[in-house]
């Protein structure tokens, strides 16, 4: 493929947008049991692939909640033909259940998923971690949301029940059904594809009346980038990131998240004309040569109806507690703008960190529970993008250097998984939970990933 065959694969194609759009059944995170296996999807009126799925969802999975401090417990089955496992994406979990890459369960096997919730109330959500295989298997449907929630939280009188909307934004190749068979390229630059998949529908709308809706939006895209706005160009509320709520409401007209991310927003429909039409969409973007040239429409929304509204949008919603830079006792620097290494295991395209890729037997750094460090991934010398996503917990974003020299308003909570363009710096300070054991670091570009670009930590 070349440099222009390369670019037009990227080009995402817009359809009718006449698919109502499916919303997953949730499910109680203190007594759940699911299983993972493949079967058909119906994506919409006239788009069938074969997919995998959990809870008897043909693509995707149920929205898990719980609460905030209580006991989490899933028992799941592997009905897949393939070891796979699950990563609770953001969550503060013990080593053995979160997902390491080589902890899987085996075809025809079962595990045990049970670690409190310690996590602030916010959107979360899970998806397969085994090595090599996380980016195929997340591109054949393997994702669902994870909802915390807290008295706290529902006091704010923020939108619930059908108005609180979890959205799951991923493109996919339908030309191909749901095969994922990446070249040289799609391991380089990443898996692209020409549809866009909304809570796996393809060419969604959603109905909705004319009052105030929070939307939990998920990149959960292999490589894509989102700029989320709305075609009316209508400013909106930013309520939460990674994380959960911050600590007040930010007015923005939209947000950029790379895979993995969240964001919460707060959108009114109030004053639209019953029968009117508006879509979120993704705005072009500057910053990398390999995606952004192109705005798109993501979800068509149709006002159908007039509702009474109480909703308030509050002044203030969680506290964010800082942490001080003072208290970090290390600070280390990752090298993450390395020049891709050809020829790997199977043809793969290898992306490092530090000129070193993935080795679960090898120890990378050692930190201690309780200790406060700052990070630094450095992608100056970079021509990729690089989601970075720290396992076992949260962290904070303190800095952004070259690029686009700031951290963003969808930065300034709680965050898991931050994102580096070419040319910037990006520092972050995290504080260790007690949880000890090895875990990973990695870039969330799932062809980076499976391609090496994966560090071990062990916490003491």
């Amino acid at each position: 493929m070349n440099n222009s065959d390369a670019a037009t694969a990227r080009k995402v194609v817009e359809r009718g947008f006449s698919n109502l759009l499916a919303i997953p059944a949730f499910v109680d995170g203190s007594n759940a049991a699911f299983d993972a296996k493949s079967g058909t999807a119906q994506l919409g009126t006239d788009v069938s692939v074969n997919a995998l799925g959990y809870g008897g969802a043909a693509i995707l999975g149920p929205t898990i909640r719980i609460r905030q401090g209580e006991g989490f417990n899933l028992a799941f089955s592997n009905n897949l033909s393939e070891a796979t496992n699950i990563h609770w994406h953001g969550l503060e979990v013990p080593a053995a259940q979160d997902g390491y890459p080589t902890d899987v369960t085996a075809p025809g096997g079962s595990f045990q998923y049970n670690f409190p919730v310690k996590n602030r109330p916010g959107t979360y959500w899970y998806h397969p971690h085994p090595d090599m295989s996380t980016a195929s298997q997340a591109w054949r449907g393997l994702a669902g949301f994870f909802v915390v929630t807290s008295p706290e939280e529902e006091s704010l009188g923020l939108p619930s029940g059908e108005y609180d909307v979890p959205l799951v934004v991923q493109d996919k190749r339908l030309d191909g059904g749901l095969t994922y068979n990446p070249d040289t390229d799609d391991r380089s630059i990443g898996m692209f594809g020409e549809s866009i998949l909304v809570n796996g529908t393809a060419s969604p709308v959603l109905e909705v009346a004319t009052r105030t809706y929070r939307f939990r939006l998920l990149n959960g895209s292999n490589a894509r980038i989102y700029n989320f706005a709305f075609s009316s160009g209508a400013m909106f509320h930013l309520i939460g990131s990674d994380g959960g709520l911050l600590d007040a409401p930010v007015s923005v007209s939209s947000v950029m998240l790379a895979p993995g991310e969240r964001a919460d927003i707060l959108f009114d429909f109030d004053g639209q004309a019953i029968g009117s039409e508006l879509y979120l969409q993704s705005n072009a973007f500057a910053g990398t040569a390999t995606q952004g040239q192109q705005a798109f429409y993501l979800l068509k929304f149709r006002v159908t109806r007039q509702e009474p509204d109480n909703t308030l949008v509050p002044d203030a919603l969680m506290p964010v507690e800082k942490i001080p830079e003072s208290q970090a006792v290390a600070t280390r620097s990752f090298n993450i703008g390395h020049m891709m290494q050809h020829g790997g295991m199977d043809g793969m395209v290898m992306h490092p960190i530090d000129g070193k890729t993935f080795d679960p037997d090898r120890r990378d750094d050692v930190v201690k529970a309780g200790t406060v460090e700052i990070w630094e991934f450095d992608n100056s010398a970079g021509t990729e993008t690089h989601p970075m996503h720290l396992h076992a917990g949260q962290f904070q974003v303190l800095s952004r250097t070259g690029g686009r020299g700031f951290v963003e308003p969808w930065e300034r909570g709680w965050k898991d998984t931050a994102l580096a363009f070419p040319g910037e710096k990006v520092r972050i300070i995290v504080r260790f939970p007690d949880l000890k054991g090895k875990f990973v670091f990695h870039c969330h570009h799932l062809e980076h990933e499976d391609g090496g670009m994966m560090l071990n930590y062990e916490i003491q």
